[in-house]
């Protein structure tokens, strides 16, 4: 409200600019104030501020019939033609930038004799309710400019900067600073930093000031400056570093050296106000390559085609006007060019990243005048065809989770990274993972090779609020190659409590829903599961994946209270055999013999003991488990001879034949 006059309560605010704009998440009544939480896209950085939202309000506002007016524009009222600071130069600053690319622009000024003491309450209470903690006078009016303009400024103690130099340059890798809030780092290379007469390092630019020229209790002379800075570098040095400061994730955005003279000029005013200082030098301000505004041609006629309605013109240049555009119209009269009316449109410095063509003005007018207003026909449907092996991937996919799920399985999706901890404590060599140069957090540093090791945390997390779980993710996992990108595939990997012959039921189930049947079971050694309790599944000699319980020691290691199991299979495997129809099979028609018999599995591998039985009788048709107790299982063989019908003697005497094999 102290940018916007407007009609609106808090909650029609939430309401409309939602619609149309910023969508404000939450109003939170704290006293006699309201606290906005805003979510803002990321192309928009110039409406991450206060005065932001309140020129997304002008527009937006008047939509719904709200009187919505910015009382004034800090853009123009902040300028250096109104700068009331009078320089008494008896300090002066030498700033060398060496290389431009780095910083397109940079404004500093000398305010001495200040006093470090508490902020005014407003700007207190306001950094407070935004979840910013008030420190003292002068480090708060920095916070308060960056949410007040969305410009990040800074604060240094001026004498600490040795024979008041200042060189910006690119760092070498391996250089050492410490930054104000006391973590030393040794910098990768290429960063934007800050290094005064004496070489020290004294700024990580757009990141964090160093902790040798911080703001102290002592302090009496304050070196303000406000700069621009090339955003990728800004990012690279950010996700490098793990420095994921508020400044950086404006200067990441790219921002507009226009608004620097506006946030200088702003944040003298409150220093000269909170300090009671004077300025001590003089303004410098470098600029070498101004900002030229950007200007877009588009007709009328393409506004009201593209939309879909007839907006009326005036309506359209009070839209674009109160966002801050210049419309200039035109018509044109000459019969060679018979389109009418069209617009000059000026692209205001702070909106030349994401504003380029004539579209992205349509889209302007049409966000604001709000698109739940457009006739809702839907338009020829345009289809991509997709690759082959990538539309089978997707279907397969699909259909595999719609099964997992409605059988009572969760779907989870992790990280494709894990942490070293959890690969240890799985038996796995992180070695012989790749790990991230720049990860932000030890829990997500290695690429996975397996979803397992992510499946038995979700385990871990999750135990004790269920009594079973049952789990699963599809996602890709990532192999390591010489001099390469690593080779990346898709696995299907399944965990649950319960036991392994439900596993492996939910494997078969899963199988037969997809119509594959050309797999088998067999024994091999694993590093994951238990010898005694696992098997692989193969397809013509070669493995595809496989089923079993996790090992003792590291479900131990994991504090599992409760056994898992786990199934992993290679996702080319179901994809290259999903069939969506089921193989014709002519039906038996004649007489079928059911037998039943128990057998000691303890040293036998479910898997091969079904291979040798289908090789060892060619009147076998199914085979079925009953019941199970112990190493014991209860098997039921179905017996037919599609020719003709078959005695029982002779179901009994192909079951001995098939115990003997097995």
């Amino acid at each position: 409200m102290e940018y916007l006059e407007t009609d609106a309560d808090p909650y029609e605010m939430q309401k409309y600019l939602s619609l149309s704009g910023p969508s404000i998440e939450t109003v939170e009544k704290v006293g006699d104030d309201y606290v906005f939480d805003i979510e803002i896209t990321s192309n928009r950085i110039d409406m991450a501020s206060v005065f932001g939202v309140a020129q997304e309000a002008q527009a937006i506002l008047p939509q719904f019939g709200k009187k919505a007016k910015l009382k004034f524009n800090p853009l123009e009222k902040y300028t250096f033609d109104n700068l009331h600071a009078e320089p008494v130069p008896t300090h002066k600053l030498d700033v060398t930038i060496e290389d431009p690319e780095l910083c397109s622009r940079f404004t500093a000024m000398v305010i001495s004799d200040v006093q470090i003491k508490p902020s005014s309450e407003i700007i207190k209470r306001r950094l407070e309710l935004s979840d910013i903690r008030s420190l003292n006078n002068v480090i708060d009016i920095s916070n308060y400019l960056m949410l007040s303009l969305g410009q990040p400024t800074h604060m240094f103690d001026f004498d600490q900067i040795k024979d008041q130099k200042m060189i910006l340059r690119r760092s070498k890798k391996g250089e050492k600073m410490t930054t104000l809030d006391g973590k030393e780092f040794s910098l990768p290379g290429d960063d934007i930093i800050i290094e005064d007469g004496s070489g020290r390092i004294i700024d990580l630019c757009g990141i964090m000031g160093g902790e040798n020229s911080s703001i102290t209790e002592d302090t009496r002379n304050v070196l303000f400056f406000v700069q621009t800075y090339n955003k990728r570098h800004i990012r690279k040095t950010s996700m490098t570093t793990g420095q994921r400061t508020m400044a950086a994730t404006y200067f990441e955005k790219g921002l507009d050296p226009e608004r620097v003279e506006s946030a200088f000029v702003y944040g003298i005013d409150l220093l000269l106000e909170a300090t009671g200082g004077h300025a001590s030098s003089e303004l410098v301000d470098l600029y070498p390559h101004k900002r030229e505004e950007k200007k877009v041609k588009v007709y009328l006629k393409d506004i009201h085609r593209v939309i879909g309605v007839t907006i009326d013109e005036k309506k359209v240049t009070a839209i674009l006007e109160d966002l801050g555009f210049t419309v200039k119209r035109h018509e044109n009269e000459e019969l060679a060019y018979p389109d009418g009316v069209y617009f000059e449109v000026t692209v205001p410095t702070y909106r030349t990243d994401d504003v380029d063509i004539k579209e992205d003005i349509i889209e302007e007018v049409a966000r604001v005048y709000g698109y739940y207003n457009l006739p809702n026909n839907i338009s020829p449907l345009i289809y991509i065809k997709q690759p082959h092996d990538m539309e089978m991937l997707f279907k397969t996919i699909s259909k595999s989770k719609h099964y997992l799920k409605h059988i009572g399985l969760h779907e989870f999706i992790n990280y494709s990274m894990v942490s070293e901890e959890l690969l240890k404590n799985l038996g796995m060599d992180p070695s012989k993972h790749l790990k991230l140069s720049n990860t932000i957090s030890k829990e997500i540093e290695f690429m996975r090779r397996s979803l397992a090791v992510s499946l038995v945390k979700n385990i871990k997390d999750n135990q004790g609020k269920k009594d079973i779980l049952k789990i699963f993710e599809i996602a890709k996992i990532y192999t390591p190659r010489n001099e390469d990108l690593p080779e990346e595939q898709y696995v299907l990997t399944i965990a649950v409590t319960t036991d392994f012959f439900d596993l492996k039921g939910i494997v078969e189930g899963l199988m037969r829903e997809l119509n594959i049947n050309n797999y088998t079971y067999e024994t091999k050694e694993t590093d994951l599961l238990s010898q005694n309790t696992s098997t692989a599944i193969m397809s013509e000699d070669k493995q595809v994946g496989r089923l079993g319980m996790l090992r003792k020691e590291y479900a131990e290691n994991m504090a599992l209270t409760e056994d898992v199991y786990i199934a992993e299979i290679d996702f080319d495997f179901i994809q290259n055999n999903y069939s969506i129809t089921k193989p014709y099979k002519d039906p038996i028609t004649t007489a079928m013999v059911k037998l039943d018999a128990t057998i000691d599995m303890k040293e036998r591998v479910y898997g091969e003991l079904e291979k040798k039985a289908y090789n060892a009788s060619h009147l076998l048709q199914d085979i079925e488990i009953i019941d199970r107790y112990k190493e014991n299982l209860t098997i039921r063989f179905y017996f037919a001879d599609p020719s003709k019908n078959i005695t029982e003697a002779e179901a009994k005497h192909e079951l001995e034949t098939i115990l003997k094999q097995i």
